[in-house]
């Protein structure tokens, strides 16, 4: 395929990406009274970049070669375990931090409560994901490589569109309590405290999908930051101390997204090495 072609269809999705949140959103409005939070529109919002990927591989030329659906789990136990450990890691070392200065109240957080919660969530999360790093990492960041860019221009690249997706998400769909119980801030300061947070985690997934070739390890990763970091916080588990919530919350504040960037840089080294021999 040729470099012409490849930007091209590049440009294609990622217009039907920006656009389909905002498609949803009109849906929504032609059929009113619909579950908040789980809206056809929503769904649709999910789904659009997905199919956006099936057709321009079925059909414009982009081919199914270097889709890394193969889970190649013998090669890569090592970073499975390493996706499954990253949230859970961090969160608690947030968490111990928070509770140290007195910034997190633990009274509420039990363990052993949390364990069923968590893989609960874990399958519905990973099923989602499917969707989401079929997108972001099996076709996006793929395609981007294949033009030889930079490092940081592939995570700026990555992690705006996959922030700026999420704009309608932010603006429309998410019920504003959830909001607020992350961050009292408008809905556009959550977008664009949203955008950073994401370019961020995006040289971990990133990387994480490099250094396997298969998308599985970045769906695990990803369905474990869901199942992990945002029920803390939206069902009430833990408790930040107002003015805090910006440094230690572990769905976006400042402490765990450098963190994370942090292990995206390592596992970007660890690539790098490997690739020396």
């Amino acid at each position: 395929m040729t470099k012409r072609k490849r930007i091209r269809n590049l440009i294609i999705f990622t217009a039907i990406v920006i656009l389909s949140g905002w498609f949803g959103l009109l849906i929504d409005r032609v059929i009113p009274e619909q579950p908040e939070g789980d809206s056809l529109g929503m769904g649709i919002w999910l789904v659009l970049p997905l199919l956006a990927v099936i057709a321009l591989r079925t059909f414009a030329g982009d081919g199914w070669r270097d889709a890394a659906l193969s889970p190649r789990l013998k090669s890569n136990a090592i970073w499975y375990a390493v996706a499954f450990l990253i949230f859970p890691t961090v969160t608690a070392i947030v968490l111990l931090i928070g509770y140290v200065f007195g910034w997190i109240d633990l009274s509420n957080f039990s363990f052993a409560g949390f364990i069923p919660v968590f893989f609960g969530l874990l399958v519905f999360e990973f099923i989602k994901n499917i969707f989401e790093e079929s997108v972001w990492r099996g076709y996006l960041t793929v395609k981007l490589i294949k033009l030889n860019l930079s490092d940081l221009s592939l995570y700026l690249i990555v992690g705006l569109i996959w922030s700026v997706w999420h704009l309608p998400y932010y603006m429309e769909f998410l019920p504003e309590e959830v909001i607020t119980s992350v961050l009292p801030v408008s809905r556009f300061s959550f977008f664009l405290v949203g955008v950073l947070t994401m370019t961020a985690w995006t040289v971990m997934f990133v990387e994480i999908f490099r250094l396997t070739n298969s998308i599985w390890p970045a769906v695990l990763l990803h369905a474990v930051e869901d199942a992990v970091i945002n029920p803390l916080i939206i069902d009430g588990h833990i408790s930040i101390a107002s003015g805090m919530e910006i440094f230690i919350s572990p769905i976006c504040g400042i402490i765990p997204t450098t963190l994370y960037l942090i292990i995206g840089l390592w596992l970007r080294r660890r690539r790098t090495i490997a690739n020396r021999y």
